[in-house]
């Protein structure tokens, strides 16, 4: 491990540590001055640690070193303009390609400008035969940023060049602050805010100016793009230490995209940080690289790609036709065999205070406040809804249970925290919305992208499911299909009743110029659709028809986010805004005044891997009924399939939104992924609240029902209960840099934030979701 990641980062202070690179360097040509192949100085470096097998924790090189090695690489065109050619196919399930072309102008204005997919991926064709590209990395990244611009965090493709053989980072985990709650935030390292935190301590952070050399503000608007989320100051605030992201282990971004979190992990940060501090203090730290594979007998970029990349032809129909009848697995086969159980271990959850009772891996818990003026407020933190098939059940008796204790301890007001929630299983968000508020029927309206691939899977699944019963205990494989989609069976049209047949659940119809399914909503009171959607059933349905009462008055409850809300945490909250009326407060923001959405993750409401929908197109050869039928599937889209993209791809999920959520009422049926909405108010972070979560919820409670005002933006009036409309009232400034008297032990904080800054932070969000059952933002 290199010294400077060795180095007790909080004796640093005033000025400690450092930064990266503008995101626009990151394709700077490069000449190589190392007399020594760089990819060997790699092999060399790393040898020992692989010398007797995996090694125990993740080797590290200089961030350079790696960066020259991946350039060293040379491009392959005949075998690039292949891969280019085989994701084809797989982009013909997202959704949005026609809107993302042609957004409404309020989306350009305010969220993200027009991206046309396929015209930049026929650009990337025109300068492979035009030799524009000189390595393998460069045309590499030239396809991940086609996904990455979308800021769609459903859709995804990581070419192995660009995640398989290192991840980048920084030692320097940053927050964005407001000294008072009043004035704008300005970024700090984090490291210096823990330090200023302790009891009895004298010491005052300064703020950063500079990074590199560039305006500091500037510098991190330009980083925070590289973000899979699509709002701006989501984005801005997921560069930073997130105490939520941070309880989910390996599930979140860890230690924030700026320290190489997240989608910061694939960014080459340049060889060097360097912050300039308020007080006039420059420090400069060298960047890392994480290296993924054995190095061992790799002298060169051509030998790198000959052992890990060089790919083999792979015929389009070759799979499919292999196939055999009795050759198909359950629809969800491919997932549910790289299922990982649930840890029985907790999962530390630095700057939490006690729970009443939380989930084993910190996916959602509940918590009470001290001090008599929060004596009457529940606090239920929502980070995730449940990324593993192992834990939907705990996750909903975790929520019915906490409901229970509130109540039973005379609790009626109710903050719900979904900060970091990155979403997880769909029905997990219909589920505590009707845990909460059961007199509403979810709408929940959907559709997918209507294609000549997605038609021919639900004729002949539509057709197959015809023999069968619609009821459980059938084998695995029949009960996969009749629970998908493709039967037109399975969900409920747009006025909850049932389709009466494929052509009519398929259409298609047309909006923004491309074809799209009729309105698809999920059926609850259908034991069939449900097991294809969750392990649990959704309560209010089935026999969980007891839940009857509203446990708190939506008067009562307010919604806190960070903006990193994406999936299914999007489609819970379009139910509890949408349909109960609830307010919502939005949490930090860039370093400019007013209002700020909620939301800012991506709004569609399913991801299907890439891996799955082969799986369905080779299931459709399976059930194939002649060799004619075959035939005419090879010359249909279904024929132009491959596993290319799958064996090209890193080992990270690559996904396609496959469905739009619509709102109720909107004739047009705009994608929410296009529909901006702010937040009833926007509260900053302060330092306390990035080493204390309590400082965050006791804030809402004052704001919302104590009489106090910390929105800086919008407006305290909550359901007409605010201390003013004309904000007269501000909340009183607090003292600049507080120190922490009691709550977290910020000794045991200091020293977790150095066991995560060289933590791997190659978890992999939502492991072993089903497809059926999944809307989960990639990390």
């Amino acid at each position: 491990m290199p010294p400077f990641l060795l180095t007790i980062i909080f004796f640093f202070l005033g000025g400690s540590f450092a930064s990266a690179s503008v995101p626009r360097r990151q394709l700077a040509t490069r000449t190589i001055q190392n007399t020594t192949q760089p990819c060997a100085e790699v092999s060399a470096s790393v040898a020992s640690l692989f010398a007797t097998g995996s090694p125990t924790t993740t080797p590290t090189v200089a961030a350079e070193l790696a960066y020259d090695c991946l350039n060293s690489v040379p491009l392959h065109a005949s075998q690039a303009q292949s891969l280019l050619d085989s994701l084809y196919p797989y982009i013909l399930w997202q959704t949005t390609t026609s809107y993302l072309k042609n957004p409404p102008a309020e989306y350009v204005e305010k969220i993200q400008p027009a991206v046309d997919v396929y015209g930049e991926l026929s650009q990337i064709a025109t300068n492979i035969s035009s030799g524009a590209y000189q390595s393998e990395y460069e045309f590499g990244f030239s396809v991940y940023k086609v996904f990455q611009t979308t800021h769609d965090g459903h859709f995804t493709y990581v070419p192995d060049i660009i995640g398989s053989f290192f991840t980048f980072g920084r030692p320097i985990p940053l927050v964005s602050v407001s000294e008072d709650g009043v004035s704008l935030p300005k970024p700090y390292v984090y490291a210096d805010v823990l330090q200023a935190s302790l009891a009895n301590s004298s010491y005052t952070p300064s703020a950063i100016t500079e990074i590199d050399g560039q305006n500091s503000t500037e510098y991190l608007l330009n980083l925070s793009e590289v973000g899979s989320l699509q709002d701006r100051d989501a984005l801005w605030n997921n560069l930073f230490y997130n105490l939520a992201q941070v309880s989910l282990g390996s599930s979140g971004t860890t230690t924030g995209v700026f320290s190489g979190g997240g989608r910061g992990r694939w960014i080459y940060p340049g060889a060097n940080t360097s912050l300039t501090f308020e007080n006039g203090t420059t420090r400069t730290y060298p960047n890392f690289a994480r290296v993924l594979v054995d190095f061992t007998g790799i002298e060169n970029g051509d030998d790198l790609y000959d052992t890990y990349i060089a790919p083999e032809e792979v015929a389009a129909t070759a799979t499919a036709t292999a196939m055999t009848t009795a050759s198909i697995g359950n629809v969800t086969s491919v997932t549910s065999a790289s299922a990982s159980a649930t840890s029985t271990t907790s999962t530390p959850a630095p700057g939490y205070p006690t729970p009443v009772i939380r989930q084993s891996n910190n996916l959602n818990g509940g918590y009470f406040l001290d001090g008599a003026e929060y004596s009457d407020v529940a606090v239920l933190s929502v980070p995730s809804f449940v990324g593993l098939d192992s834990a939907e059940q705990e996750f909903q008796f975790v929520n019915q249970q906490f409901i229970a204790d509130a109540l039973a301890a005379n609790k009626t007001k109710l903050i719900i925290d979904v900060s970091a929630n990155a979403g997880g299983t769909i029905l997990q968000g219909y589920d505590l919305f009707k845990q909460l508020f059961p007199q509403y029927l979810p709408y929940g309206a959907t559709r997918f992208r209507a294609h000549q691939g997605f038609n021919l899977i639900g004729e002949k699944f539509s057709e197959f499911s015809t023999q069968f019963p619609r009821e459980l205990g059938l084998n695995d494989t029949v009960e996969g299909i009749i629970s998908s989609v493709f039967d037109y069976q399975t969900d409920a049209n747009i006025t909850y009743q049932p389709f009466t047949s494929w052509p009519v659940k398929y259409g298609p119809h047309e909006y923004n110029g491309d074809n799209f399914t009729s309105i698809i909503r999920w059926n609850l009171s259908d034991p069939v659709s449900i097991v294809g959607g969750s392990d649990i059933v959704v309560t209010g349905y089935l026999n969980r028809t007891n839940f009857t009462t509203e446990p708190f008055a939506r008067d009562n409850v307010i919604i806190v986010y960070d903006g990193y809300c994406a999936s299914t945490c999007t489609i819970f909250s379009e139910f509890m805004r949408q349909q109960a009326g609830v307010k919502t407060i939005a949490l930090g923001g860039r370093p400019q005044p007013g209002i700020i959405q909620a939301v800012g993750g991506v709004k569609g409401t399913n991801d299907y891997p890439w891996s799955y929908i082969k799986e369905l197109v080779d299931q459709t050869f399976a059930l194939a009924n002649s060799s004619a039928e075959t035939a005419y599937y090879n010359s249909s889209e279904l024929g132009t399939y491959s596993n290319l993209p799958l064996d090209r791809g890193a080992n990270v999920t690559l996904a396609v939104n496959a469905r739009d959520g619509i709102r109720q009422g909107d004739t047009t049926e705009t994608p929410l992924q296009f529909v901006y909405e702010t937040a009833d108010c926007r509260i900053l972070y302060t330092p306390e609240m990035t080493v204390d979560v309590t400082a965050i919820w006791k804030t809402v409670a004052d704001t919302v029902w104590n009489g106090k005002d910390a929105c800086i933006a919008g407006s305290n009036d909550f359901y007409g209960n605010g201390t003013t409309t004309k904000r007269t009232e501000k909340v009183v400034k607090r003292a600049a840099w507080s120190r922490t008297q009691s709550g977290p032990d910020v000794e045991a904080m200091m020293q977790m934030l150095n066991e995560t800054i060289v933590r791997n932070t190659n978890g992999q969000f939502g492991v072993g979701v089903s497809p059926l059952k999944r809307s989960i933002m990639s990390p």
